[in-house]
């Protein structure tokens, strides 16, 4: 029984009947499907003509018009980014890929150099491995060819004009249709299986979990304003059951059923990192361990490939490279499990966040701001997050779900060669309303606490580096917020002594920015401007009541005991030496160059033990996991996060 769900662009009726009337559709589903379409009129003409390009390519090709809608949101949102590929090489609102002409062939982890395993009781690891190059691209790459094809038009006007690129869709989503031997039903319930089938997967199950966001935007509705100031409105049917039966004759393998830990509501398949000795009593490419039973699993770190899915997927697989849990495509959001979560992937550069974490690569590229992050990715990613966030008991908030770009270097040496991705155009705000845990205002104006905030897609600073040093990159909406020296735009940036550097508007450079989701404690106000404290010094930002770029808080803070000057702050909460059993090298336990003064407060993640896992050797069994007396504080200390020992520090809440 399929319900009562009917298209809101199409007449109420049976099913039966309708499949009886495809060979008078033309005439008959042009008014039907324009309908949905606000009315053109003078002054709406700017706004409106994406919606009007949706509605005049499916009059054309025959597809309802909400379907196309929805699958252009899971695509792109309904941006088009300028006509900039992705980066898998798509384009405009339907993401039509042609990576012949846009994929880029660059190493994973390119930027930077950390050690990913970040583990002082070992040699510096330094992989060598190089990005394979690129193979025979598979169907899910070429789709723009192909819509050129069925449409007519040309591939550069795919490329470049929104409705041209809308029809040619259209187009493909049509011939899906009748490759499945299906007719061009005016019930978007009838078009699952074309669904599936435009995602480009080849496997079954990505094909479905892909299809079923479709539907679950069908069912929910959406509107925005795109990146180009396109009114894009799409009505909610939230009584809408698919027809999910043409799916099975499209042809596409099953994956297999290998104990991958993955939600049921995702599609995921096993491509297992290698646990391999070799070389001069050396291994590759993780540790064994045994959580969350030895040690719990506390934070969830996101990162980007900074490469195509194919060549990152053959790096996992060398073990002589470094590793990672998972990784998730663009095109369809398949997840790829590499690492076990009781087992340790050197992914974060930091040993201690690396012991007590799981990492999740995104294909995608930092300093590419139009290379964008598809919804298919950040929903799936979503599901993953949530997934092992109950599983594990991991909180859903920046201080737990960390960029790669907020781990902190664990020693002073290691600061200035930390990775700075996801980048500033990874969208936190959006991501954590996937996760069901949208960031608000939870404090009155007057708060000590603040949380980054900004309007993403209004939010634009400048950044530069992306293509050229010092040239800017192009105008994108950014998850980050710039800080200064004072109330002031004209004034010095905010410095990280950390870095040894002077702070720039660089991509890559974190010296004085704050980023979606973060808080911090507020230093003071004036007129516009909150200042925060952040790494030990005064902070500024702008922060209009009309366009706010923070909301007021709640959290609990710490500061300086009483009688102290100052106190160290700490990348990783390690024990003290009497913790450590013999056989155990005792770790230094050494500070950051950072302090917090007197006077200052910092907002608080987590309370923690001191932890150590000692895992030096390709046998397991002189493993340790070594636990001490000493507690620490996780701080929100700069962009990064740090650690303070709890006796060094009161802890108090925040004024409300």
């Amino acid at each position: 029984m399929r319900g009562s769900a009917t298209d809101p662009t199409s007449p109420p009726g049976d099913r039966r009947l309708r499949r009886t009337a495809v060979p008078l559709a033309s005439a008959a589903l042009l008014l039907p499907l324009l309908g949905a379409a606000p009315a053109h009129t003078a002054t709406d003409s700017s706004t409106h003509r994406l919606q009007h390009a949706f509605a005049a390519a499916a009059a054309e090709y025959h597809v309802p018009q909400s379907v196309l809608l929805a699958v252009s949101y899971l695509q792109s949102r309904w941006d088009a980014h300028g006509g900039a590929p992705s980066v898998t090489g798509g384009y405009g609102p339907m993401h039509l890929t042609d990576a012949r002409t846009a994929i880029a062939a660059t190493e994973h982890l390119a930027e930077g150099t950390e050690d990913a395993r970040g583990d002082s009781a070992r040699a510096a690891l330094r992989p060598t491995a190089e990005a394979p190059a690129a193979s025979a691209l598979p169907a899910r790459l070429k789709t723009l060819p192909r819509a050129a094809e069925l449409s007519g038009l040309p591939a550069e006007e795919l490329r470049t004009d929104p409705a041209a690129n809308v029809a040619g869709g259209a187009a493909l989503l049509a011939a899906a249709q009748k490759e499945l031997g299906e007719p061009l039903s005016a019930d978007p319930a009838d078009w699952y299986g074309a669904v599936a089938t435009f995602s480009g997967a080849d496997d079954r199950a990505t094909a479905a979990a892909y299809a079923d966001d479709v539907y679950d935007v069908l069912r929910t509705g959406e509107e925005r304003t795109t990146d180009d100031g396109q009114l894009v409105t799409l009505a909610a049917q939230p009584e809408l059951t698919a027809d999910t039966g043409p799916l099975r004759r499209a042809g596409l393998r099953t994956l297999p059923a290998d104990g991958t830990e993955c939600p049921k509501s995702v599609s995921c398949e096993s491509v297992p990192a290698p646990y391999e000795e070799f070389g001069d009593n050396d291994y590759g490419n993780h540790d064994l361990g045994d959580r969350p039973d030895s040690q719990s699993i506390r934070y969830i770190v996101i990162h980007d490939t900074e490469g195509s899915w194919d060549g990152v997927l053959k790096l996992i697989q060398d073990p002589t490279y470094v590793s990672w849990n998972y990784t998730i495509r663009s095109t369809d959001g398949l997840i790829a499990q590499h690492v076990k979560a009781k087992d340790v992937a050197w992914h974060a550069g930091n040993w201690y966040v690396n012991a007590k974490s799981i990492g999740i690569e995104h294909e995608g590229f930092l300093a590419a701001p139009d290379a964008w992050y598809t919804e298919a990715m950040y929903r799936s990613s979503a599901r993953l997050v949530r997934y092992l966030a109950r599983t594990y008991g991991i909180p859903l908030d920046r201080q737990h779900i960390l960029g790669h770009d907020n781990v902190p270097g664990p020693t002073t040496s290691t600061i200035p060669g930390m990775h700075t991705d996801p980048g500033p155009y990874w969208d936190w705000r959006h991501y954590f309303q996937l996760l069901g845990h949208p960031f608000r205002r939870t404090a009155g104006p007057r708060s000590g606490v603040v949380t980054v905030l900004p309007d993403y897609a209004s939010n634009r600073p400048v950044y530069t580096g992306c293509t050229t040093k010092g040239e800017p990159c192009t105008a994108h909406g950014s998850s980050e917020v710039r800080l200064y020296t004072d109330h002031d735009e004209t004034a010095p940036l905010v410095k990280d002594i950390g870095l040894r550097t002077d702070p720039t508007d660089g991509v890559n450079d974190l010296s004085s920015r704050v980023s979606t989701g973060q808080s911090y404690a507020v230093a003071d106000r004036w007129s516009d401007w909150t200042a925060i404290w952040y790494l030990g010094q005064k902070a500024w930002f702008r922060n209009p009541l009309k366009d706010p770029a923070a909301v007021p808080a709640r959290g609990l803070v710490v500061t300086p005991r009483e009688g102290l000057a100052s106190v160290p702050v700490y990348g990783r909460a390690y024990p003290e030496k009497e913790a450590y059993p013999a056989g155990v090298p005792a770790q230094s336990v050494v500070p950051l160059p950072y302090t917090i003064p007197a006077g200052q407060r910092y907002v608080v993640g987590d309370e923690v033990p001191g932890e150590y896992y000692y895992a030096v050797t390709f046998t397991p069994d002189s493993h340790r996991v070594v636990v001490g007396e000493d507690l620490y504080y996780e701080i929100q200390y700069g962009h990064r996060v740090g650690f303070v020992r709890a006796a060094d520090v009161t802890l108090e809440a925040a004024a409300r």
